[in-house]
């Protein structure tokens, strides 16, 4: 008789098995908190009472009740704090560090922003909490790191964005209509603070697999600001010519940037000079790709303020919707330019489920007048432990008599703690 395997056991998250302790408001920290929470570790996100996050009231726009009015929470909240419980303790009272410090005693991960020796005061910083816990994963994130001259200043993104060089390469050059240094559209260093905290933390989690010790995590915006300069910084560093702001072209790339159409624009994104030939009979100029100005990329590069004007021309004699029919099936990078409502509306989007909406919790029905939020799809796509929506972006303080009650805390003693507005 043929045995049977045991049936698949219920998909659970790849980091189920980890506690964060998330001390962190606005956009790094919660983004890397958002992340681990999405894989599926349990993130307890420590928030002021009465007043939450701050990006709780970063509005205009603001989330919208079941009439469609706008309701006082702001929108911002729920890019980066979904999968996430919540409670709020005031840790400036002694009541309040005792809390935390239990919580670190049961937690892996610590994620904090606080300016550097912020949370000292509170006996809350890394060497207080690993001599309670060394087994903690304690990761701080600050504008400019733990060390320099610079380090204990306030970090924003827009600032970050400036002093790294990131503006100087980004927008329209300085004689053009609209010329001059711009911050990207999406807080980009945050972002990608978030990100490299998030491998950080898990390198840490690998590592404590070995050595049963946690660590301590330096994450500074402006050490990721540099960082993901990529190649123009490369560029720099081997060659000493400092990048100058091109639009939308590239420096190294022809013809790789927008170009004007019959109704608008596109994009084309040519990367090789297979592709270039192939754009060129589509465009009905095969010349191109045999004159010696053009034949490679780096001639194009060299002739690139000859070859674009011609281009320009072509390209203004079909729509956008045909120059994408024409080169699809060519294997030539083309695509639009679209505003948000057209990327959501834009068919792969759609396939891919890149939207999902959240049912709040009656309890943060109750205190919001919100039904649900929809927030973006985690792109993290793990076969056999994929991505599960557990918590809706929390009221403030939703999960404070959860949290606490786990803690030991029975209905008398969390009473307590309200009363004298500790929690």
């Amino acid at each position: 008789m043929q045995a049977t395997s045991p049936p698949n056991p219920v998909p659970t998250g790849a980091l189920s098995h980890l506690k964060v302790l998330d001390l962190s408001r606005v956009l790094a920290g919660p983004w890397c908190t958002q992340m681990l929470a999405d894989l599926g570790a349990d993130v307890v996100k420590v928030e002021r009472p009465g007043v939450g996050d701050d990006t709780r009231h970063w509005g205009p726009p603001f989330l919208q009740d079941a009439r469609g009015h706008d309701t006082a929470h702001a929108s911002y909240f729920t890019a980066c704090n979904r999968n996430k419980r919540s409670i709020t303790i005031d840790i400036a009272k002694p009541e309040g560090q005792a809390l935390i410090r239990q919580m670190a005693l049961q937690s892996d991960i610590l994620v904090e922003n606080f300016k550097v020796g912020g949370l000292a005061h509170y006996g809350l910083d890394y060497a207080s909490l690993k001599a309670l816990n060394p087994r903690l994963i304690y990761c701080s994130i600050t504008g400019f790191g733990q060390t320099g001259p610079y380090a204990e200043r306030a970090g924003y993104d827009l600032m970050v964005q400036a002093m790294s060089g990131m503006m100087s390469i980004t927008g329209r050059a300085d004689g053009e209509p609209g010329g001059g240094p711009q911050r990207a559209g999406v807080a980009i260093t945050d972002v990608f603070t978030g990100i490299y905290a998030t491998s950080a933390i898990l390198a840490a989690v690998e590592m404590r697999h070995r050595t049963g010790q946690g660590q301590h995590i330096d994450m500074a915006l402006l050490d990721v600001g540099m960082a993901i300069l990529a190649n123009q910084a490369a560029g720099f560093l081997n060659t000493g010519q400092v990048p100058q702001r091109m639009g939308n072209a590239h420096p190294s790339l022809v013809p790789y940037q927008d170009f004007p159409t019959a109704d608008g624009a596109m994009l084309l994104a040519v990367g090789n000079d297979g592709q270039f030939a192939r754009f060129s009979a589509a465009a009905g100029h095969p010349e191109w790709a045999q004159d010696p100005r053009f034949g490679t990329n780096s001639e194009r590069v060299a002739h690139r303020s000859t070859l674009i004007p011609l281009m320009s021309e072509v390209t203004q004699e079909r729509t956008t919707a045909e120059w994408i029919a024409l080169l699809e099936h060519r294997a030539v990078p083309c695509g639009p330019i679209n505003t948000l409502d057209e990327a959501f509306a834009d068919a792969q989007v759609q396939a891919r489920g890149l939207v999902q909406k959240q049912v709040l919790a009656p309890v943060a029905t109750a205190q919001t007048a919100i039904e649900n939020i929809a927030t973006m799809a985690s792109p993290l796509r793990l076969a056999d432990a994929p991505v599960q929506l557990r918590h809706a972006p929390p009221a403030l303080g939703e999960h404070t008599e959860a949290v606490l009650a786990e803690l030991g805390l029975d209905a008398a003693a969390i009473a307590a703690l309200r009363a004298a507005q500790v929690v």
